[in-house]
C-alpha cells in the first residue's frame, strides 16, 4: 500500500487513505513500518565460513593495515549469519572488483583476507545473484502495483 497523489497535491497513504502529507517523502517517513526494508540470510554457508576463517586469522594477526570498517562489519555480520539488506547485498556484488586480489595470502598483503571477509566467491557470487533476483521481483511488484492503480483509476473515472 504506497504512497499515492492526490488531486489537490497532497500525499495519501493506500488508495483510501486521507489527503493529508505534503509530500511524498512525509507519506513513507509516516507509514515506515510499510516501507522497512526486507531483509535476506540465505547466503552459502561457504560464505559464513570464508568470513569466519578471515576472523580467526585476524584475532591471531590483527587487521595491520588490511580493511575498512565496512568490511570488517560485513566479515563480522557474515560469520554471524545476519540478515543483510538489499543495500548491503549490492555493496557485497560491488566487491567482485576486487576479486583480482582474492589469491594473496592472508600474511602477504589485504586481498585475500579482505575478499574473504566479504564472504569470498560463494558470498560475492551469491550476492550478484540475489541482487539480480530482489530487483527483478520489486520490478514485478512496481509493475503490478502500476496495473491495478490505472484499474482503479479508469474505475473512478467512469463513476
Amino acid at each position: 500500500m504506497p504512497c499515492y497523489e492526490c488531486e489537490n497535491g497532497k500525499w495519501r497513504f493506500g488508495e483510501t487513505g486521507r489527503c493529508q502529507y505534503d509530500s511524498k517523502s512525509e507519506c513513507e517517513t509516516a507509514n515506515k513500518d510499510y516501507y522497512a526494508a526486507e531483509t535476506y540470510n540465505d547466503y552459502p554457508q561457504a560464505a559464513t565460513n570464508n568470513a569466519k576463517r578471515a576472523l580467526k586469522w585476524v584475532e591471531e594477526n590483527g587487521w595491520g593495515s588490511c580493511g575498512t570498517d565496512v568490511g570488517k562489519k560485513r566479515a563480522r555480520q557474515l560469520a554471524n549469519r545476519e540478515s543483510l539488506s538489499r543495500d548491503t547485498i549490492a555493496r557485497m556484488a560491488s566487491f567482485k572488483r576486487h576479486q583480482q586480489h582474492k589469491d594473496v595470502p592472508y600474511d602477504e598483503g589485504c586481498g585475500g583476507l579482505m575478499w574473504d571477509c566479504w564472504g569470498g566467491d560463494a558470498g560475492i557470487n551469491w550476492a550478484i545473484k540475489k541482487l539480480k533476483q530482489i530487483d527483478s521481483e520489486n520490478n514485478i511488484k512496481e509493475d503490478f502495483e502500476s496495473f491495478f492503480e490505472e484499474i482503479i483509476n479508469k474505475l473512478s473515472s467512469k463513476k
